[in-house]
């Protein structure tokens, strides 16, 4: 099957696309969509920059979409970039990243039903724990590009997604109920190398800004 990945850069979106790939699917492009809402509902939007960077790296073309990022509106601009996705690549289905978020499950389901493309959840209702593990022993390297729950805060920025992070973020998560792979927005990451690279993105932390438990990266 030819699919689509609906392509943020982060850990989850990139790990599934290796998954598909994995599995036997085709990967024909990625789709990204670029919101002007920091605090989209359903798109991660820090370092969604260097998307374009990392589809070189992967080879795979790219196919962007914006959007003013306005709730359940901006789910007319995902369609729209789908059905370029299919127009263009002729693909028959689409592979996400979502791991706990109904919202954004059921939402991408219902799009993909009224066009009548497959929906490839490869990561839901997975061990969050587990998902982490398995991104550092599959040679995931992924940084946190955002933050935006206590007690995370700026230190966080450009912190690697690692055995001592996993260790860290459980003894959080059992502390102060956070989700220990950011599924609720805790944090957001950018993968920097994995093993559908084709070698290391380089980049730096321009900048940090934000406030209290919210912070994202600036990167170049």
């Amino acid at each position: 099957m030819r699919l689509g990945v609906l392509f943020s850069g982060g850990k989850d979106s990139t790990y599934a696309a290796w998954l598909a790939k994995k599995m036997g699917y085709k990967l024909e492009c990625l789709i990204t969509i670029y919101s002007e809402n920091k605090d989209s509902f359903m798109f991660h939007t820090p370092g969604i920059e260097l998307v374009e960077k990392q589809a070189i790296l992967m080879g795979i073309p790219l196919v962007k979409e914006e959007t003013v990022g306005e709730k359940e509106y901006e789910l007319v601009d995902l369609e729209h970039a789908i059905k370029k996705a299919i127009r263009k690549h002729a693909i028959e289905g689409v592979v996400t990243g979502a791991v706990e978020s109904v919202y954004q499950a059921t939402r991408i389901q219902q799009i993909c039903n009224k066009l009548g493309i497959e929906c490839f959840n490869p990561l839901w209702q997975k061990n969050q724990i587990e998902l982490l593990e398995e991104l550092v022993k599959n040679k995931f390297e992924a940084i946190i590009s955002g933050v935006a729950a206590y007690p995370l805060d700026a230190k966080w920025i450009g912190r690697k997604i690692d055995n001592k992070f996993i260790k860290k973020i459980k003894e959080l998560s059992e502390k102060h109920k956070i989700n220990p792979a950011g599924e609720g927005g805790e944090f957001e990451s950018l993968v920097i190398n994995c093993p559908l690279f084709k070698k290391k993105l380089e980049i730096e932390v321009r900048d940090v800004i934000g406030e209290g438990n919210a912070w994202r990266g600036v990167f170049e």
